[in-house]
């Protein structure tokens, strides 16, 4: 969740209300600390990772014309004449998948795993690991490894073209919704969901920065440390309809 208590200390987010609900008992049913940590997870692991990972993509692309551009071709292409974008249509935009995984490579909204706990005393990395230790993986730090990447902090989509490196992880190279059997459950939904809004994004219209002559590479990068990696300052574009 978006935590900025510093700059506006009187605003008071979602999971504010509902502790503030719970302490004062104004609910006529019980809301326990599980409930709550439920809620929690469905705005972590539902809302707030895809709204992330859509920002990051379309900073991504505003900051590449060139590949906006012939994302945007692949789109219209596969759409043609039809009014609305259906399933079908996203599985022929492969090019569009490319983008997906090189925005998520870059920036995993989740950029250090959920946190695991060893069961034993282990060696890993040369490291004695005691048990009970509190474990994360940094997924961001993977992701952008020199040794695993050509060019690990460009944007190159076409990395992935023919490449067997997809969201069911192999070599955990690659692991924006984690590995194994603790892999996101909404894998499936999450991809789905913003191939879809991408899609549309770049199909029905076209995209630029609100200060005329603003160059797309002059965007910062800047990140907020927190439960999901969003921008510092939010990106703020100008749609086009696009006229066929």
């Amino acid at each position: 969740m978006k935590k900025d208590d510093d700059e506006h200390p009187n605003k008071k987010d979602f999971v504010d209300i509902l502790l503030q609900l719970q302490k004062n008992g104004m609910l006529d049913f019980e809301l326990s600390h599980d409930n709550l940590k439920a809620i929690l997870v469905m705005f972590v692991g539902g809302s707030d990772t895809t709204s992330t990972t859509l920002e990051w993509a379309m900073v991504e692309l505003i900051r590449n014309p060139s590949i906006m551009k012939r994302a945007q071709e692949e789109v219209r292409r596969v759409v043609g004449n039809k009014l609305k974008i259906d399933v079908n249509d996203i599985n022929q935009m492969d090019y569009l998948k490319c983008i997906l995984k090189e925005s998520l490579r870059l920036h995993p909204p989740v950029p250090l795993s959920a946190p695991r706990e060893t069961l034993e005393s282990l060696k890993f990395g040369g490291y004695d690991i005691p048990p009970k230790t509190r474990v994360f993986v940094n997924v961001w730090a993977i992701q952008r490894d020199p040794k695993l990447w050509d060019r690990p902090d460009e944007f190159i989509p076409e990395r992935f073209k023919d490449s067997p490196i997809d969201f069911i992880v192999q070599n955990f190279e690659f692991i924006p919704f984690g590995g194994g059997r603790r892999g996101c459950p909404g894998l499936t939904f999450g991809i789905a969901v913003v191939e879809y809004v991408l899609a549309n994004l770049l199909c029905w219209f076209d995209w630029r920065l609100p200060t005329i002559n603003a160059q797309g590479e002059d965007l910062d990068m800047i990140e907020v440390n927190a439960l999901t990696a969003f921008r510092k300052n939010p990106l703020y574009l100008v749609p086009i309809l696009h006229s066929s």
